[in-house]
């Protein structure tokens, strides 16, 4: 569609903003933001996470591994591997939501992103698909070299790709959730090490739930990132602690919540608008 500006002789090109009640135009380009805000940077957000999970699994082979034998019937570093993997990815996930929105607050250009004709739940999709890309490029370099150094080809791999997804969504959505509450940088530090961290680690990341005592075991059990990376140990490997179809239950349902409540900030402008 075009339009004749006759009081200045130029021509506008006018494009067509929405389909139906979603803004698309104004989607894909939040989306591509976040993409291209952590590839400009891949050393740092794609080669260093990598690096960090290749020497989390050389540190427990030298350790560990020749004497801890196998655990649930397979070698001990295939076991830890698709937990180091997921680990990383949910990490990487939540820094990229958490840390596009505190650092726009803080440089106070986030007004950038509320002003455009965009929903709350279009930004809620932009932000998250940022985190899934992020987190998917991570999964697939490292599981690329899981593949190369340990010769470990995923049993199921259409479990572990679904289950990456979910970890990413819901990490990503957390990060926004956190990132919107903090309003400096040591604030979302305080929120990556008491809860983010404490979440990845405490997750059967590193040893087999079954090992654990009643209490332990049960607080395991109501932890979403323990099905997360259970999970994807199943698409992996073949083993888990739990059922993998429960597991995916939980964690969608955990999606749900935790998007919702960053759907409702991201609505209402909740510590966004002045």
């Amino acid at each position: 569609m075009a339009e004749d500006n006759t009081q200045t002789g130029f021509r506008i090109e006018l494009g067509e903003r929405r389909f139906g009640r979603v803004n698309w135009l104004g989607l894909r380009t939040l989306a591509e933001r976040e993409v291209k805000r952590f590839w400009v940077v891949h050393t740092q957000t794609l080669v260093a996470p990598m690096v960090t999970a290749a020497l989390f699994l050389l540190i427990f082979s030298i350790a560990i591994g020749p004497r801890r034998g196998d655990v649930m019937g397979v070698p001990f570093m295939s076991f830890i591997a698709p937990g180091i993997m997921m680990m990383t990815v949910i990490q990487n996930a939540f820094a990229n939501t958490s840390s596009s929105i505190v650092i726009s607050k803080v440089q106070g250009n986030i007004v950038d992103t509320l002003m455009p004709p965009l929903s709350g739940f279009e930004i809620l999709v932009g932000y998250l698909v940022g985190a899934i890309a992020r987190g998917l490029l991570v999964a697939l370099g490292i599981g690329v070299g899981l593949m190369l150094v340990l010769g470990l080809v995923p049993v199921h791999p259409l479990v572990a790709l679904g289950f990456v997804v979910l970890g990413a969504a819901f990490l990503g959505g957390l990060g926004i959730v956190a990132g919107v509450f903090a309003e400096k940088f040591d604030q979302m530090a305080a929120i990556t090490n008491f809860v983010v961290t404490p979440l990845a680690f405490l997750s059967g990341t590193f040893y087999s739930v079954e090992a654990l005592p009643p209490v332990l075991y049960a607080i395991s059990h109501v932890n979403p990132v323990f099905y997360l990376i259970d999970g994807v140990r199943y698409g992996m490997i073949g083993v888990s602690d739990s059922n993998p179809l429960v597991g995916a239950v939980v964690c969608l349902l955990a999606t749900a919540v935790i998007c919702g409540m960053a759907w409702q900030m991201l609505r209402t402008g909740y510590r966004l608008k002045a």
